[in-house]
């Protein structure tokens, strides 16, 4: 399976204008970091988690051709607001995006892009087939996704188990039956936001000891925010198999 991080950072802490900070003067393109979301290649299928509000340069960004499903984590609108932009898809492939989404996730997507979900649909609309998902593991294609049940504060969320490789954002908590679910993982992909304690997410501390418990042969980290420093020296302090991702890291599983 190959996959292409599409975007590693966050909109916690980033100045909405360049503050001329060490990052935003940064010429280290892995510094430049949009919203976090993540390509997958199964052979069969392209699936992409999340689309937030980069979702479509992320794609334009990273060429891609195809799109056959939309995995969503949750409803923040950092990891939805880019769901229109599905419809060049529509139009070049002819077919439909398949949404994949639990029913809280729905209940947003229904109120953020009512007009999709409408009785009449005039041309150039998105057109979605929505599934339904909960902590049972489901399939795309020939890829089985396993559903990780996540606490991003006192809202749970999804991670996603698929064979040898677990995505995770947004985590603040994990419970000892979800560790279970990642344990045995070879990559790894958790959120590491800040150095400072943040009330909803894993800060660097934090996602080292969390990546150290779970023992993958390596761990990425993302949803990275402009707080945590400069990619080259945050680096250098992590464990050799932690390293921090980056908008267009590609790695094979």
């Amino acid at each position: 399976m190959k996959i292409t991080f599409l975007g590693t950072g966050t909109s916690q802490g980033i100045p909405v204008i360049s503050c001329g900070c060490e990052i935003c003067s940064s010429n280290d393109f892995r510094d430049n970091r949009l919203r976090t979301s993540v390509l997958l290649e199964t052979g069969d299928k392209t699936i992409v988690i999340d689309s937030g509000p980069d979702f479509r340069y992320q794609m334009l960004r990273a060429g891609v051709k195809d799109l056959d499903a939309i995995v969503f984590t949750h409803e923040h609108k950092d990891h939805i607001a880019g769901l229109d932009d599905i419809r060049p898809f529509n139009y070049l492939l002819k077919k439909d995006i398949h949404i994949y989404a639990d029913s809280r996730v729905q209940k947003a997507l229904k109120r953020e892009f009512s007009y999709i979900f409408t009785d009449v649909h005039y041309p150039g609309l998105p057109q979605i087939d929505i599934h339904d998902i909960d902590v049972e593991p489901f399939t795309i294609g020939e890829t089985l996704l396993i559903p990780i049940e996540i606490m991003h504060y006192k809202l749970p969320i999804f991670g996603y188990r698929i064979n040898d490789f677990t995505y995770i954002t947004d985590a603040k908590t994990v419970s000892a039956a979800s560790k279970e679910k990642i344990k045995g993982s070879k990559v790894l992909v958790v959120n590491a936001l800040q150095r400072s304690t943040h009330i909803s997410h894993f800060n660097l501390e934090q996602a080292i000891a969390f990546a150290q418990e779970i023992n993958a042969e390596t761990t990425y980290f993302t949803h990275i925010s402009h707080n945590l420093g400069l990619h080259a020296e945050v680096e250098l302090e992590l464990p050799p198999n932690i390293k921090l991702a980056y908008d267009g890291l590609v790695i094979e599983v």
